[in-house]
């Protein structure tokens, strides 16, 4: 397993979790089987937004023994006191589902406690009027949250509650559909939704990625929005490569599902690269690095992804971004314009220029 730390306060992630949407379509022993097999393996982290309240008892024993080695991400929002999936704003009825949720983990704490699904930015002025954000805070004063976070499909919501200065981590859904204005959730610009991403980084938020596969339609050639199906390796792959990302949180059905997902970490690097997505994504991407390393290997041993990710970073407003260019041991002005990263760029990006731009704007 490989980890991420969360920016705020250190904490070690496993950069894929397991999302529980799928896993209600399992016994409760293959529910608590699935969780186990994840913790064995080194996952840590689980989203609690369910289909309904059955995966909350397994995963509760799952943990028993261990709690401190694992993180909850608990929605304040999902209401699941009937026993199926209800979205309310009602304070008041949030209160009684967290409560209930947290006897079925046998917890009496919260890792990533999160305002649920916020789409629209009057739904968040009445979870901030409505209360529900001040219980958190109240919560996480008392110390029965120890983060606050949020789950939305709209970069403008998410900008919203990142300049607050209490977010933690974001859950936005991230995949290169949605990123390209395909599909459902493609809320957003190409050049938005990347400006979000870098966003969360300068102000050390971190992302749990939902919707990696866009509900699987990026999977089958019949369903994708291109035409053409992607791997889940590459759809991972291509999450974690976005600035700011702590986790990515497929979900998982089974523990055959979760076998399959664990091979990303033994998959090689042809199986994870989704460079292609350059063969069928909208012209007008065009010219947009990504940070998908296709470019690779450089000449004079240049790292062309994160030379750009750490200028659109600092461009961005991330103070640090330009300390961590600075340490590296060749920069930009090392380029001696070969033209070979241009040549192989998937997203027809003039790296040669981008070279010299970066090295103009960092000194050196």
């Amino acid at each position: 397993m490989e980890y991420r730390r969360l920016p705020k306060t250190g904490e070690r992630i496993s950069i894929v979790g397991v999302g529980t949407s799928g896993v209600c379509q399992s016994s409760d022993q293959e529910i608590q089987a699935t969780a186990e097999l994840a913790i064995e393996n080194g996952i840590n982290y689980f989203d609690m937004a369910a289909a309904d309240f059955s995966p909350f008892a397994p995963f509760g024993r799952a943990a028993a023994g261990r709690r401190e080695q694992i993180y909850f991400q608990v929605h304040f929002g999902a209401n699941y006191q009937g026993g199926t999936y209800g979205w309310t704003l009602h304070t008041e009825t949030i209160k009684r589902s967290v409560e209930q949720q947290l006897r079925a983990l046998q917890t009496d704490y919260i890792d990533f406690g999160f305002i649920h699904c916020i789409d629209e930015m009057a739904d968040l002025e009445k979870a901030i009027a409505g209360g529900t954000l001040a219980y958190m805070e109240q919560l996480k004063a008392e110390g029965t949250i120890r983060h606050i976070g949020l789950s939305t499909h709209t970069p403008e919501v998410a900008r919203r509650m990142a300049e607050t200065g209490l977010l933690d981590m974001l859950m936005f859904s991230i995949n290169p559909g949605y990123d390209y204005r395909r599909g459902d959730y493609a809320i957003g610009g190409t050049d938005e939704r990347m400006e979000l991403y870098r966003l969360c980084e300068a102000k050390g938020i971190g992302i749990s990625v939902m919707k990696a596969f866009a509900g699987g339609q990026l999977l089958d050639a019949r369903t994708s929005p291109f035409g053409k199906a992607l791997s889940e390796y590459q759809c991972i792959q291509y999450a974690l490569d976005k600035p700011g990302v702590i986790t990515v949180l497929p979900g998982v059905r089974n523990r055959t599902d979760l076998k399959r997902i664990l091979g990303f970490f033994t998959a090689s690097e042809e199986e994870r690269d989704y460079s292609v997505l350059g063969s069928f994504a909208p012209q007008d991407t065009d010219g947009i690095c990504v940070y998908c390393n296709h470019c690779k290997p450089c000449p004079k041993g240049l790292d062309v992804g994160l030379i750009n990710k750490y200028y659109d970073l600092s461009r961005a407003g991330d103070v640090l971004a330009r300390d961590h260019y600075l340490h590296l041991e060749k920069k930009a002005s090392v380029c001696i314009g070969c033209g070979h990263c241009d040549r192989r760029c998937p997203f027809h990006v003039r790296q040669t220029a981008r070279m010299q731009e970066i090295a103009a704007y960092f000194g050196v």
